[in-house]
């Protein structure tokens, strides 16, 4: 902050050597030994991968591209690295279980989508789980979203997820405070979950642990004066206990896209009701009745349905392309599949 007072602008402090900062700003003598040379291969490296992929650098005091929602936080990243454009417009932030229901997982995809196509962008973590789903249904309607990463906006992380991310910088940004090259480290994660609440009008939460990083974002977009929605579980998952506990406390339940609109943007236009369900299941045969029955609520990846199932694998990939094609059957990234509910 002492930099950004002391220079009219980001492009004038990195314009400015060394010796200017401490001089102008007053910044400690004790800060001299972290200040990284332009030759130092760390920082030439950043700065190639900045220049490679196109990304580029926006300091807190460029009033222009700078997000307005996320300088109003009390703790707003100084920098930030972004592929794509990082302005939220109107915006929701989703996140959830990384090892979420096949029903929540739709119910955030048709969520995201039926919001996203009425221009909401969607903000979230581009993790497996909800967060994807969440990206998924807003890209599905052409809409925007924006994913906050906890690494370099060059790192992929999980690397299932390449598709998805460069999708997004079609269609909305990739956002990270960490520089091109950073690895994505635990503590990276629940530093960053300041960003997307602090990027939003609101973040909803999709199934919850008790011990779920999404209560951490939860509890930062409290302190941010961010609403907080949730979307009520079974009393008997253990994945719902977080979320529904944020219900006691208060939170705005959420069972269709009316009940966020009506919080944050109450005069807007009507959503369509939400998607009937599908036809009837076609009869299937036993072999074909077991899996289904073994993908379940949950996602399965292919070595544990070939493990319970007892079949072999060409077997169980066969059946669930037809459990597939007969719409019965989802496929995720990593090779996870998941019932269609």
């Amino acid at each position: 902050m002492k930099l950004m007072s002391a220079f009219p602008d980001s492009k004038a402090v990195f314009s400015a050597l060394p010796e200017e900062w401490f001089g102008l700003a007053g910044l400690p003598a004790s800060l001299k030994k972290n200040v990284i040379s332009e030759n130092d291969p760390v920082f030439l490296s950043a700065l190639k991968s900045l220049q490679k992929t196109g990304a580029q650098m926006i300091a807190f005091s460029d009033e222009e591209k700078y997000p307005a929602l996320l300088r109003e936080i009390h703790d707003p990243p100084a920098l930030l690295f972004v592929r794509g454009s990082c302005e939220p417009g109107e915006s929701f932030a989703v996140v959830g279980s990384r090892r979420a229901s096949t029903s929540h997982l739709r119910f955030t995809r048709e969520l995201c989508s039926d919001l996203a196509a009425k221009g909401l962008t969607v903000v979230s973590g581009l993790a497996r789980g909800i967060d994807a789903a969440a990206h998924e249904g807003a890209l599905a309607a052409n809409g925007k979203t924006l994913a906050v990463l906890g690494c370099g906006i060059d790192q992929i992380y999980p690397a299932e997820n390449r598709r998805l991310y460069n999708q997004i910088i079609e269609k909305g940004g990739i956002i990270s405070e960490y520089p091109p090259g950073a690895q994505p480290l635990p503590h990276h994660f629940p530093v960053r979950n300041r960003i997307i609440s602090g990027l939003s009008r609101g973040v909803l939460i999709v199934e919850a642990s008790e011990k779920s990083g999404s209560l951490i974002t939860a509890e930062l977009a409290l302190e941010q004066g961010r609403e907080v929605f949730a979307v009520p579980g079974s009393v008997l998952s253990s994945n719902s206990r977080g979320v529904n506990s944020l219900l006691r406390q208060g939170a705005h339940l959420v069972t269709e896209p009316r009940d966020l609109l009506d919080v944050l943007w109450p005069g807007r236009v009507d959503i369509p009701s939400p998607k009937p369900r599908g036809k009837a299941p076609p009869d299937l045969d036993p072999v074909e009745a077991e899996l289904l029955r073994l993908v379940g609520e949950y996602p399965a990846s292919l070595d544990d349905l070939v493990r319970k199932s007892g079949l072999t694998p060409s077997e169980v990939s066969a059946t669930l392309l037809h459990l597939e094609l007969a719409g019965l059957v989802s496929r995720l990234p990593g090779m996870q599949f998941c019932k269609n509910q």
